[in-house]
């Protein structure tokens, strides 16, 4: 699971008079009344926020803590209590958790709660590749810190929590490599394309979250996370299939990188302006 408004030093916001380019891509979210329809700037200036990085990834860690102690407990819960939660309050459990944590720490630190995410943002240059071993090693631990307060909480349940693959490798292989797809498409275009609609940013990631549980829960857990499956696996001792949920999100989130980054409107093209090219203005 991931989710991100992340930093970025490449967004390009156009304004009348011409183009500001902002260090953070959560201006847009934060003041989305910035920019007036048809790209006019409503008033005169505005700043990035100027965030340590320690607070970065303080804001990460905690952030990171909320999305894996509230993903892993619906599953445990279900376990623990005989399916009290169904799949629909497990996915539930993940996609509000990830829209509430967007919206807390988005500010402070970007709010990507996922390695894979982090890594896929660097590879495209939306993020500093010198801060992305720090944020992996926040994200690590803050979900080894979660797993096992809930080993603590609702022990000997905690293997409920743990995502392993209920179908063959290969399948479970393609299943968390299309969700993580689907949901770093969405995450990357929500969260560096200034065209997107940023103040529902939170709600699109969320809900991207509990569609694909709903979809891949059943067979794989929907994990969509290396840190969702590993601090789990940790704190239960159960390693099945972990290779799996390490390699199959971090390639599928590079992949849906890839893939808005290619469909991206041009900078210069205001979502607005968008024609059909196959069809002739003037005939």
């Amino acid at each position: 699971m991931s989710y991100v408004l992340m930093q970025s030093t490449q967004a390009s916001i156009s304004y009348a008079g011409g183009t500001k380019t902002p260090s953070s891509i959560l201006l847009l979210f934060l003041h989305p009344s910035s920019l007036m329809p048809g790209g006019t700037k409503c008033f005169s200036s505005f700043h990035a926020p100027n965030v340590t990085l320690f607070r970065k990834l303080g804001a990460e860690f905690v952030g990171t803590f909320i999305l894996v102690f509230s993903a892993t407990a619906g599953p445990i819960v279900n376990q623990k209590y005989h399916n009290a939660e169904t799949l629909l309050g497990n996915a539930a459990c993940s996609g509000l958790a990830v829209m509430g944590v967007i919206l807390s720490t988005g500010h402070i630190s970007g709010a990507h709660l996922n390695p894979s995410v982090t890594i896929a943002f660097a590879a495209f240059r939306h993020f500093p590749w010198s801060q992305v071993p720090l944020y992996i090693t926040a994200q690590v631990l803050a979900s080894i810190s979660a797993s096992f307060a809930l080993k603590g909480v609702f022990h000997p349940f905690m293997s409920g929590g743990v995502t392993v693959p209920s179908v063959n490798h290969g399948q479970a292989f393609a299943l968390e490599f299309i969700v993580t797809f689907i949901l770093m498409f969405t995450i990357i275009a929500v969260a560096t394309d200034t065209r997107a609609v940023g103040e529902m940013a939170s709600v699109a990631i969320g809900a991207t979250v509990l569609v694909n549980i709903l979809v891949a829960g059943p067979t794989t857990g929907g994990s969509m996370n290396p840190i969702r499956t590993l601090g789990p696996a940790v704190a239960a001792g159960n390693y099945r299939g972990l290779w799996i949920y390490l390699v199959a999100p971090t390639l599928g989130a590079l992949a849906g990188a890839a893939a808005y980054t290619t469909v991206k409107l041009p900078d210069n093209v205001p979502s607005n302006q968008v024609t059909d090219e196959l069809v002739d203005p003037n005939p």
